[in-house]
């Protein structure tokens, strides 16, 4: 599966506008500023496919990138506080007009930082995930920035709080030294097989 040949296909603001699914989807979510973007441009190896924004909290559309055999969907930055009330509103709009849909979603990429325990966002999201049965991972950034001892302390922490789903993958993941990028891409192509194959 050739994860370099990508590009920018479209922005959706609102549910309307969403395209439609007609190839396997992997999704991208997580908490502003927890390193989302650079976790997709590190999967391509391009330096800015997706944006990495100085200011949290700026990308307010769902941004679909093209792959010859699938899409990456990247979903708003949450819980961002400087953001008006109004505008949360219409990204959970938004973010729920995109998962009430009948879509080709093959896995969810679900983002955290494994510098800091899960905020209340990242809980509901990862319940929400669970209890709606899609096939998901959960991702934790930012891991060179960790001493070996509180690396392996802090995935303890993370394996002991999602110790009551089953199977989930934790996965570590820096986009600087590009631990866990390959072990990212075959799970993406292990998905969009899965997928693919259920629906022969």
């Amino acid at each position: 599966m050739n994860f370099n040949e990508v590009s920018f296909e479209f922005a959706a603001g609102q549910v309307a506008q969403l395209p439609k699914s007609d190839l396997p989807e992997i999704v991208f979510s997580g908490h502003s500023n927890v390193g989302k973007s650079s976790l997709i441009n590190k999967l391509v190896q391009r330096k800015a496919l997706a944006r990495v924004s100085a200011q949290p909290g700026k990308t307010a559309t769902i941004n679909f990138y093209r792959l010859k055999e699938f899409r990456m969907v990247d979903l708003p930055g949450y819980g961002y506080a400087k953001v008006s009330k109004a505008e949360k509103e219409r990204w959970a709009k938004l973010v729920e007009g995109y998962f009430a849909q009948d879509r080709k979603r093959a896995l969810i990429i679900q983002i955290l930082d494994l510098r800091h325990p899960p905020t209340d966002d990242d809980l509901h999201m990862i319940d929400f995930l669970y209890r709606s049965g899609f096939n998901f991972a959960a991702v934790l950034t930012k891991s060179d920035k960790l001493k070996k001892t509180q690396f392996e302390e802090q995935l303890e922490y993370y394996k002991d709080i999602f110790s009551t789903i089953e199977d989930i993958n934790l996965i570590p993941f820096s986009a600087k030294t590009g631990l866990g990028n390959e072990e990212i891409r075959k799970l993406i192509e292990v998905s969009i097989n899965d997928l693919v194959q259920s629906e022969v």
